[in-house]
C-alpha cells in the first residue's frame, strides 16, 4: 500500500491534480475537504478535532483495504511544528502497517493560484470557498503567516518530489508524479 502526500498552499491544484492522477493510477483521493465541508455544515464553524478524528478514521479504515494506495492533500505549513508532526504522525501510521510513504510538494505563485481559487471544479467540492472574497483573503492572509513551501534541503523525506505547478496543467502534473515514483 502507498500513503501519497499531496502538499502546497491553498489553491496550489492539489485536489485538482489528485483528481486527474487518480485517472492514471490505482490511487484513490481524500481530499481535506471531504471532511472539512461536513463538519463547517454540521457544527457552524471551524472544529479542527472533529476534523482531525474524522481523518484518523478514513486513514485507519483504509488501512484495512487491498487498496493500492491513498492520496491525501494537505496545506503544510513548513513553520508550524504541529503541521509537520501530524504529517508523520500519519505516515508513521502507514508505515507501521507496511505501506510506502511520498511526498508530493506542489507550488505556484499566488496570481495563478488566486486565478485557481475561482475554478468550477474548486468551487463543486469546496462550499466553503465560494465567498471568493472570502477565500482570496484567506489565501493572502495565509501566505503572511505561513510558508507552505519548504527550503532548500529543510525536508530529509524519502520519496519526496518538488514541482513548480505555475505554467503545469493538473493533466501535465499527474503524468510528472505518475512517472517520477512510477505509480501503477
Amino acid at each position: 500500500m502507498k500513503l501519497v502526500w499531496l502538499m502546497g498552499s491553498q489553491a496550489v491544484g492539489k485536489m485538482t491534480v489528485g483528481q486527474e492522477l487518480m485517472k492514471i493510477t490505482s490511487l484513490r483521493l481524500f481530499h481535506n475537504h471531504m471532511t472539512i465541508e461536513p463538519v463547517l455544515e454540521i457544527f457552524g464553524t471551524w472544529n479542527g478535532n472533529a476534523i482531525s478524528r474524522m481523518r484518523d478514521v478514513v486513514f485507519e479504515e483504509f488501512l484495512n483495504t487491498d487498496a493500492y494506495g491513498l492520496m491525501f492533500t494537505y496545506v503544510c505549513a513548513f513553520n508550524m511544528q504541529e503541521d509537520l508532526d501530524y504529517v508523520e504522525r500519519v505516515s508513521a501510521l502507514f508505515r507501521s502497517r507496511g505501506a510506502e510513504v511520498y511526498y508530493v510538494e506542489l507550488y505556484a505563485n499566488q496570481t495563478v493560484r488566486l486565478e485557481r481559487n475561482e475554478t468550477e471544479n474548486r468551487l463543486l467540492h469546496k462550499a466553503s470557498k465560494r465567498d471568493i472574497a472570502v477565500s482570496r483573503m484567506r489565501i493572502i492572509a495565509g501566505e503572511e503567516k505561513y510558508r507552505c513551501e519548504s527550503l532548500p534541503g529543510e525536508v530529509m523525506w524519502e520519496n519526496h518530489l518538488k514541482l513548480d505547478t505555475t505554467c503545469l496543467s493538473a493533466q501535465e502534473t499527474a503524468r510528472r508524479i505518475k512517472e517520477y515514483f512510477s505509480f501503477e
